[in-house]
């Protein structure tokens, strides 16, 4: 019971961090029009960003509690995935948004009306350091990969307040467009180099071809195995990881010999913490089925 109201606290969390953030980018990107910044209109689409993968972990969170069904047989984690890439593609989308309204800023730049910024920028640190703060207490992967990216967004903040405060005192207008180019450049980085993992896990790649070669050496070394093949190692989210394998025996097994296989091959297999293996045994002479 204790370990569900561990869950609950972390779907907790994050809601409130996924409240937090939404209304918040609300207010950003309405700011950043009325003030006539790019930097901070670059940060609203960077907090939405983060608004979505929080609204979808909190989702994953809630599902992720649910068995798994006969549609989907191995439950809802796979789930987090599909986030990852639609948040990937509005980020994207936002990022050349961006860049479309900044770029052009370069040559004829506008001043910005840097006591708005200045003012949503002391608020963005304060609600996302807030945030931050709740969700430093959580203890799953989720709420620790959100809190990077909420500290992302106070250091964006602090950016923005830092630029702010140096237009009230000098005419540089450039600054603004400047901060945003590096802020969407920033978020364009960080959204292939995760989009390029996703991709990697929804085509089923091996989550770590080393971890495979690790297998595949220590299902071989056993007693009485003489080869494995058709092993197939990936990962439902990055984190669970799938393995099935067909090992052939060296010789006609006794129960016994069998059963103390089988145990032997689960204590192989135990520190690689899988969450679903499929393993066969095949006599040498039979012919495999799925030659």
């Amino acid at each position: 019971m204790h370990h569900h109201h561990h869950h609950d606290t972390a779907s907790e969390r994050i809601g409130w961090a996924f409240f937090l953030n939404l209304c918040f980018t609300v207010i950003e990107f309405i700011g950043g029009v009325l003030t006539n910044s790019t930097a901070i209109l670059a940060d609203a689409v960077h907090d939405l960003g983060d608004s979505i993968s929080i609204g979808m972990a909190w989702l994953l969170d809630k599902f992720s509690r649910k068995d798994a069904t006969n549609t989907f047989t191995y439950g809802y984690r796979r789930l987090s995935l599909v986030g990852a890439f639609i948040n990937a593609v509005i980020l994207t989308a936002g990022s050349i948004w961006i860049l479309f309204e900044a770029i052009p800023r370069l040559w004829n730049p506008v001043m910005p009306m840097a006591e708005g910024m200045a003012l949503l920028a002391v608020f963005g640190v304060i609600v996302n350091g807030y945030a931050a703060f709740k969700l430093s207490k959580g203890q799953s992967l989720n709420e620790r990969v959100l809190n990077w990216h909420l500290l992302e967004d106070v250091l964006g903040w602090l950016a923005v307040l830092v630029v702010s405060i140096v237009l009230l005192f000098v005419d540089w207008p450039i600054l603004d467009p400047l901060l945003s180019i590096a802020f969407t450049l920033f978020i364009l980085v960080n959204v292939i180099r995760h989009l390029g993992s996703t991709i990697k896990l929804f085509v089923q790649a091996s989550p770590d071809p080393e971890i495979y070669q690790q297998i595949h050496k220590k299902l071989v070394a056993l007693d009485l195995v003489d080869n494995a093949h058709h092993l197939h190692f990936w990962s439902l989210d990055g984190e669970r990881h799938v393995l099935t394998a067909h090992i052939v025996v060296s010789k006609e097994l006794t129960s016994t010999e069998r059963a103390v296989l089988k145990e032997k091959i689960s204590e192989q297999l135990a520190e690689f913490e899988l969450a679903h293996t499929t393993i066969e045994l095949e006599y040498p002479d039979e012919a495999c089925r799925d030659h």
